[in-house]
């Protein structure tokens, strides 16, 4: 087997690298790529790079994933999120190849309280959501086999991540503020990327479960509980740590206006993933405690 990765520098992109790495030949691209053509930013481009690898399976984790920016530079996040992955599908439906791509929980408009099924009525609130919704519909309508992976408050431990950020500022300051009214799932690029493996290898085999699944850590909380969680591991850890617990305040999204609006409600029902693929998805905590000790 084949396997074209695009967008292998990210954080799922360099998880993917290991996990896909055992399935076949890997052949990995980012937009510094000189080989073949992978930039985003020029989408038709990409179809040369596919019909010149000519692989089994086309795995994108590129994404325009600034939001903010995303809503002063709405030509290139659409560019990047929706016209690309549309391409990508088109060349895989062409050769016969199969399309994997990974979507997010702000193609809903975060309202309730209740996890959002894959079949539920979408409402982006963003111009990054409404790109990232954009592509899902492409790939859909090109009629290529595909998976395509709704996830969300991806961390990893190469790069910044909001639990990094945290243990910065626990550390230098006496009071935090933290925003506790958006409701989701941390989620490791690694967990990411295994599930992929073996939802890559289960495909192969049972071509029917093509389609579109939730996929994220089990549980949920909010940015505030995420934040209390990762500084009360680092204090029991003998991290330094100057902020006490009573300091950690919890505030409202209006505490910190953007841009961009994020959805309040991010939690993502996994049932259709869990049971079609025998997975079982660990808890949050599980995931991050992880992180911190590697990180610590």
């Amino acid at each position: 087997m084949k396997i074209l990765l695009f967008g292998r520098s990210g954080q799922v992109g360099w998880e993917l690298q290991r996990a896909l790495a055992p399935l076949g030949e890997l052949v990995a691209l980012d937009a510094e790529s000189t080989e073949w053509h992978a930039n985003f930013a020029d989408p038709e481009a990409l179809a040369s790079t596919v019909r010149a690898v000519a692989p089994q399976w086309i795995v994108n984790a590129a994404a325009h994933t600034a939001v903010d920016r995303a809503e002063s530079e709405p030509a290139l996040a659409r560019s990047i999120n929706a016209t690309a992955p549309g391409v990508l599908a088109r060349e895989a439906a062409a050769i016969g190849a199969s399309l994997l791509h990974y979507s997010t929980d702000y193609v809903f408009d975060g309202s309730g309280t209740t996890p959002w099924v894959e079949d539920a009525v979408t409402g982006p609130l963003s111009v990054y959501g409404a790109t990232k919704l954009e592509g899902e519909e492409a790939i859909r309508r090109s009629g290529c086999q595909h998976l395509i992976f709704r996830t969300s408050w991806v961390y990893a431990a190469r790069g910044g991540n909001f639990a990094k950020t945290m243990l910065k500022l626990a550390a230098e300051r006496d009071t935090l503020k933290v925003i506790d009214d958006q409701i989701g799932a941390p989620t490791g690029a690694d967990l990411l990327a295994d599930v992929s493996a073996h939802a890559l290898r289960q495909l192969a085999r049972q071509p029917e479960l093509s389609g579109i699944y939730h996929l994220v850590a089990s549980g949920h909380t909010s940015w505030h509980g995420y934040a209390r969680h990762v500084i009360e591991r680092a204090r029991a850890a003998g991290r330094p740590i100057r902020v006490a617990p009573e300091a950690i305040e919890a505030v409202p999204t209006t505490a910190f206006p953007t841009p961009a609006q994020r959805p309040r409600n991010s939690r993502l029902d996994t049932r259709k993933l869990q049971q079609s693929f025998s997975l079982h998805l660990p808890a949050w905590q599980v995931g991050v405690d992880r992180l911190l000790a590697e990180i610590l």
